[in-house]
């Protein structure tokens, strides 16, 4: 799919962009081609589908998305769908589709990224049934709004048109993700596949420092109100905060229920950072930027950005500048299903040892069992989370690196992924013979 873009010489292909409509007419082969039963619905996400005859389960979905951010990589989200849909051909191929014992569906998300409206999980969240309605009225950076998009693309676009969208969570039993990792934890353990044990938390903060403008060469320093400073140290100090809470947090008030698992996987983030009016020899008059707190554990997440909003008040005081922290994004922590989670480990252990003898490049795994993560990043299966129960397997990609041209998964890794699905697919929805 690297070469369906919207862009020329990278990859960008965006929520109801000419690109993604190109890329719906060749999954939409692909499903066919592995037997599927296919449809889009009112949100753009394209489904293909396997009923069996005669089965009273509730459905195994399998799903990741379409869409990329600008100048994307080739394998994030794609992968995902691309490893379920070949697991289903495997089906097809060897006989085995029509012995499922219940309906597997594939689902193609529209939209994960939130790239053109600044919103993430219009897909996923439309088939959980959690997409506000308020939605239809976001825009873009063009004025367009999603409803004036989706109708320009023959979509119904109305609050009904999203009920539609909507799955009964009594209709479905499960849903499962493959993506890449998106990070350097399975390449520093030479391990091809891991699982996932939940998605982190999230907290977006935009924290404005007002300071006093003035010529670079004519305000004397110990008069300064400067927020580039204030800020600088309340940046340092964020660092501080998240590599080491315990030098911050006081045991009694913040960090006694705290043990070093639930502070694992903690992350803070300064992304971007403004000041006005921006030239080399003028004191700075505000200074903004931005942060992003994950953690796995909600209380913790919860307590740094009590604590690091404390701190901004505390040194903007001590430094004379007026500060304050708004508050823009907040998720809480996803947990995967234990049951999905110890499933598709048994699944992921069994496809590497499978081809380990073949020389496909895993005998020399170090690691006696799979490895189970955490993700720092979103995915889909945040949002269907709200609809069933989650896993998510995850495929180890070089250097960590994501959201780039770079972005590279091993065909072997690739391969053991699709392995892995298909291994969990013939142990819990294949019927023997």
């Amino acid at each position: 799919m690297i070469q369906i873009s919207d862009g020329e010489g990278f990859l960008e292909r965006t929520f109801l962009s000419p690109a993604s409509f190109r890329a719906t007419d060749v999954i939409i082969s692909w499903m066919k081609d592995a037997g599927l039963t296919t449809w889009v619905d009112q949100m753009g996400n394209i489904h293909g589908r396997f009923e069996p005859s005669n089965s009273t389960d509730k459905a195994l979905l399998i799903g990741s998305h379409m869409d990329t951010v600008i100048d994307a990589g080739m394998y994030d989200g794609a992968l995902g769908i691309i490893c379920a849909i070949s697991a289903l051909k495997v089906l097809r191929v060897t006989g085995k589709l029509q012995r499922l014992t219940r309906p597997v569906e594939v689902i193609a998300f529209s939209d994960e990224e939130g790239v053109r409206f600044q919103t993430t999980f219009l897909g996923s969240a439309a088939v959980a049934g959690i997409l506000p309605e308020s939605i239809l009225q976001v825009s873009d950076k063009s004025g367009t709004t999603v409803q004036e998009a989706l109708r320009l693309n023959s979509f119904e676009a109305s609050a009904a048109a999203l009920g539609q969208v909507k799955y009964s969570p009594e209709s479905v039993g499960s849903y499962v993700e493959v993506h890449l990792e998106q990070g350097p934890v399975l390449e520093a353990l030479r391990y091809p596949l891991g699982v996932v044990k939940g998605i982190a938390g999230q907290t977006r903060l935009k924290v404005i420092v007002d300071g006093s403008q003035g010529h670079a060469g004519t305000v004397p320093m110990k008069l300064r109100r400067d927020p580039m400073v204030a800020a600088a140290e309340l940046v340092v100090t964020l660092e501080g905060l998240c590599k080491d809470p315990s030098r911050f947090l006081t045991y009694d008030e913040e960090c006694g229920c705290f043990n070093e698992e639930s502070l694992a996987g903690l992350v803070c983030t300064v992304g971007e950072l403004l000041t006005w009016p921006s030239a080399s020899n003028v004191i700075p008059g505000q200074v903004n930027f931005t942060v992003d707190i994950r953690a796995m554990d909600d209380l913790v997440r919860e307590t740094i950005v009590a604590s690091f909003s404390r701190i901004v008040m505390q040194r903007c005081d001590h430094r004379l500048v007026d500060c304050a922290v708004e508050h823009k994004h907040s998720a809480a922590a996803t947990p995967c299903d234990p049951e999905l989670t110890a499933q598709l480990k048994r699944a992921t252990r069994s496809a590497v040892s499978a081809m380990a003898p073949g020389g496909h490049g895993h005998a020399g795994a170090e690691s006696t069992a799979t490895p189970v993560l955490m993700s720092g990043a979103g995915h889909d299966a945040m949002a269907m989370a709200r609809l069933t129960r989650v896993g998510m397997l995850f495929v180890r990609c070089r250097g960590g690196v994501s959201h780039s041209p770079e972005e590279h998964v091993a065909e072997d890794d690739v391969w053991a992924a699709g392995l892995a699905l298909l291994r969990f697919l013939d142990q819990h929805a294949v019927a023997e013979l």
